[in-house]
């Protein structure tokens, strides 16, 4: 690596962890909690926010400033706090409801002293919570009631809304779709054949996109040489190379749209696998899915991957490799010209040394993503990637058949002129 790209790279590492330094130095002088000095003792007993929003998830927190473990008693399926809610001015516990969940996979909860948990009310939240209005959260510890303040129920936002009506919910009932089809109601294939059906609905877009990131590699040689053709001239530079681009018909910034598509999906998929599985949430499915029985939904992808929880291991080391050889596929035209260069003693440009960069790091950061979300979302982004590699070798044959055709064209035209000279 040459001591400009490897400059370049540092002046981009070095600006990325300034901005971080600085929002979190604003965060924690006007935004954090000013009581974090104020010594605290007992049992705090605090719900997460002040507002919620209809479709939020309310939570609550309980620290434990105490010298001795506690123990809260979870009776399932009932939920483990009281919720009150604010009728007339005057305060009333709200009916308990049945969850329809496995209670022997529920726990007590247990909280060490200096430690805290925090309690979802996830599997009744629409129950309890599906109006607007004012609650208040009662917990019952060793025959105390502890009582948290009041919060609010309000409408959701605008973007909220949007989110649910766009992204959220047209995800949620096409998976609860696949699986109420599938034998078993195998929710692992219902992500595959979600999958397929994303990518599918992309494919042109992704198409172009792909085709624009091989046009701009094939393009790469001509702008390198304004480069060395014009200096420190970046006005020339920048003319010249807009010239080009509208010359092959290329988009710079065409390649970034499948990324900038995935990132909502990926978004909404992930929401969906953390709270969507839950029979709670069937007043967000669409017809006569709402009669579909969520605990039927089998989780246990091939009987040994949980979808629904993290694969620190085994599903990220896959993926990364995928996404490795995927990014080498893409890099194809860089490796021919870095061929070329080395056989001509040529230094790499800056681009093919941060592509070369971003092929090694890539992979990586997406592995590490993986590890770090539930695994039927590291299930999208395997066979997402996947559908990516064969549709990224249709574009490499494409752009070669276009190659060689426009190279057989200047042959021809060249061979033509030959023939009128002589």
């Amino acid at each position: 690596m040459d001591k400009k790209a490897l400059k370049n790279i540092l002046n981009q590492a070095l600006t990325f962890l300034a901005i971080f330094l600085i929002i979190n130095f604003i965060y924690n002088q006007f935004f954090a909690s000013k009581n974090s000095d104020i010594p605290k003792t007992g049992i705090q007993f605090n719900t997460s926010k002040k507002e919620y929003g209809l479709n939020d998830v309310v939570s609550a927190t309980v620290e434990n400033y105490t010298d001795q473990a506690i123990i809260i008693k979870n009776p399932c399926p009932a939920s483990p706090l009281i919720v009150q809610t604010l009728q007339n001015g005057q305060w009333q516990n709200a009916s308990s409801v049945a969850a329809k969940i496995n209670c022997a996979e529920v726990k007590d909860y247990s909280i060490a002293p200096g430690a805290k948990e925090i309690i979802s009310l996830q599997n009744w939240n629409h129950q309890f919570f599906g109006s607007l209005g004012h609650y208040k959260l009662n917990l019952v510890i060793d025959g105390k009631t502890l009582e948290s303040p009041e919060f609010s129920v309000v409408p959701e936002s605008f973007f909220g809304w949007i989110w649910n009506i766009l992204i959220y919910q047209p995800i949620y009932n096409a998976l609860i779709l696949f699986a109420s089809i599938l034998p078993n109601h195998d929710f692992g294939f219902a992500i595959i054949l979600l999958t397929i059906l994303i990518r599918t609905i992309l494919l042109i877009p992704n198409q172009r996109a792909l085709k624009s990131q091989k046009k701009l590699q094939h393009i790469q040689p001509k702008i390198n040489a304004l480069k060395e053709k014009h200096g420190g001239d970046q006005q020339k530079i920048a003319a010249e190379t807009m010239s080009i681009y509208k010359e092959h018909k290329v988009n710079p910034f065409g390649s970034c749209l499948p990324l900038l598509i995935q990132l909502p999906i990926l978004i909404g998929l992930y929401n969906v696998i953390q709270s969507g599985i839950n029979p709670n949430n069937t007043y967000l499915l669409y017809g006569t899915l709402q009669n579909f029985d969520l605990s039927t939904v089998n989780t246990i992808f091939l009987g040994i991957l949980d979808l629904t929880k993290v694969n620190v291991i085994v599903l990220p080391i896959i993926v990364g490799l995928l996404q490795f050889f995927q990014l080498r596929l893409s890099m194809g035209r860089i490796k021919k010209a870095k061929a070329e260069q080395k056989s001509e003693k040529k230094p790499a440009s800056e681009m093919e040394m941060a592509n070369k960069t971003m092929t090694l790091i890539m992979p990586f950061m997406i592995a590490f993503f993986t590890a770090s979300v539930p695994s039927g979302v590291g299930l999208y982004w395997a066979f997402s990637t996947i559908y990516g590699i064969l549709q990224q070798l249709v574009v490499n044959r494409q752009i070669a058949e276009e190659s060689t055709q426009i190279k057989e064209a200047k042959n021809s035209k060249n061979d033509q002129a030959k023939i009128i000279k002589n």
